[in-house]
Formats: structure tokens, C-alpha cells, sequence
């Protein structure tokens, strides 16, 4: 069985967090399953943008991404990347750190629609990629060898022009690629709620029409846009099952999801 993890900076932050998710990777290891782990690092990023008076920007979750922004973005994200690997070597797993542009191949977007508060309008979004191509052979390769790749999603064209591409929409290019038995997005929140003060409105399953209808409403707007977007991406693919859990749980962040358990909300075709 294989599983793609994605988590972002919201979600998994600092050496506590990451050496508990470790632990857990570490278990699923070694009960034979195959785990390949994208992140990001948004609040990171932001923080470093700050120091160095640079305004962070972003359009309906999507970080605006000029040169001197790509430069902070690639810094910050292999600076988590070591971080992340390090913590799960101690943990026994065999991790291996790499940039997207080491497995996949990207193309610049062109000027986006988005919508936001019900408005759509065009937007150029700068030095942002989507994922075309994925080197499946290379992943499998370090799968079969026992490792976990940790991937942070700087991706480039065939040109080798660096490109910012979004944690969701790399992992969904990644997990569909490698059609995995399931994705899970680590989040912030315990899934998809109707209400997001209250978390008793979370949603245990929803299809993919049901998130249009929430969209459309605007219960799922922001930064839950493009984390939605990459789930249908990914189950459009050929991924069977996705799930949004929350990293800040005490008790398991990944391991009951996939022992069957009523964890986040699950998303289905």
C-alpha cells in the first residue's frame, strides 16, 4: 500500500511536531507501508519575507512569487526539508530530502481566474508552477530501496527555470502520478467544517460535487481553495481516497486515518 503526506508549516511546525509525525511514519514503515511525504512552509515563508521587507502576497491561497521571493522560497523550504529528514533519521526511517525539480518537471501558469469573496478576475500569479510530468521510475527506485523521499515542492521547467509551485498542488501531481492508495493533507483543522468555529460541524465524508456546492457558498474559501482543488485533482487521477486530518491532534496525526478510523473528512468522486 502506498500514501502520499503532505503537510504545511500551519500544520507541522517545529522539531515537536515533526518527531511526532516521524514516529509515526516510522510505524507505518515498518509495518510495510510505502510513504512518500510532500510539505511546504507557508507561515515560514512569510515570516522570513517579513525580515527581509518584502511584502508576502497571496491570491486565493496561492503566494505571488517575484525573483527575490523565489529566493526566500527556496531557502526556508530546503531549510525545512533538512530538518524534517534529520528528524525522521532519528526516528529509523530512511529519508531522503530532494527538490520537485529532482522528480518532476513544471510549466509556468499563465495569468489564473480566481474567485474571491464571489468575484472572479485574472491574475499573474509570477514565478508559480504546475506539475506536467512525474519521474516515477526515480520515486519507485527509492521506494523499493526502503526509503521515504521528503520533497519540497521548488519545481522548474524544462528549461530549469525555477518555479514556486503550491505544497497541495505539487503533492495531488505527485500522488496522482503515482496513482497511491491515498493521499492525506495535514492541516490545521480537523477536516472540512460547515462552520469553522465549530468543530462538531465537521464533515466525515464529502463528494466532490458536495465541495463545488460549499465553494460556491463560500465555506470553503481562502486558503482551503487550493487544498481542495489538489483532492480533486488527485482523485480525478486515479487516486482512490483523500483525506484532510489535523497535525495539531495530541493523540494520531496519520495512523488511525489509515487504520479505518472516522479521522478528517474523506473525499471522494
Amino acid at each position: 500500500m502506498s500514501y502520499l503526506l503532505k503537510f504545511g508549516g500551519n500544520a507541522i511546525s517545529g522539531r515537536e511536531d515533526m518527531d511526532r509525525l516521524s514516529r509515526e511514519i516510522a510505524g507505518l514503515v515498518n509495518e510495510g507501508k510505502s510513504i512518500v511525504l510532500v510539505h511546504g512552509g507557508g507561515p515560514e515563508i512569510n515570516a522570513e519575507l517579513e525580515l527581509r521587507g518584502i511584502k508576502p502576497e497571496k491570491i486565493a491561497g496561492v503566494r505571488i512569487t517575484d525573483e527575490r521571493t523565489m529566493e526566500v522560497v527556496e531557502e526556508v523550504l530546503s531549510s525545512i526539508n533538512r530538518d524534517m529528514v534529520a528528524s525522521l533519521r532519528e526516528a529509523g526511517v530512511d529519508a531522503a530530502g530532494l527538490a520537485a525539480r529532482d522528480i518532476t518537471v513544471c510549466v509556468k501558469r499563465g495569468p489564473t481566474e480566481v474567485r474571491e469573496e464571489g468575484r472572479i478576475r485574472m491574475v499573474d500569479m509570477g514565478l508559480v508552477g504546475d506539475v506536467v510530468s512525474v519521474d516515477l521510475e526515480r520515486i519507485d527506485s527509492m521506494l523499493m530501496a526502503g526509503k521515504v523521499p521528503v520533497i519540497y515542492p521548488v519545481g522548474a521547467d524544462r528549461d530549469g527555470n525555477a518555479l514556486n509551485v503550491n505544497a497541495d498542488t505539487m503533492a495531488a501531481g505527485i500522488a496522482a502520478g503515482m496513482k497511491v492508495d491515498e493521499m492525506i493533507q495535514i492541516t490545521d483543522v480537523p477536516g472540512i467544517l460547515l462552520d469553522i468555529s465549530d468543530p462538531s460541524t465537521k464533515q466525515s465524508v464529502l463528494t466532490l460535487s458536495e465541495v463545488d456546492v460549499l465553494i460556491e457558498k463560500g465555506i470553503i474559501s481562502g486558503g482551503m481553495v487550493p487544498k481542495v482543488e489538489a483532492c480533486r485533482r488527485a482523485l480525478e487521477a486515479g487516486v482512490s481516497r483523500v483525506r484532510m486530518v489535523n497535525g495539531k491532534d495530541k493523540g494520531s496525526i496519520v495512523s488511525e486515518a489509515l487504520r479505518g478510523s472516522d479521522h478528517g473528512t474523506l473525499i471522494i468522486r
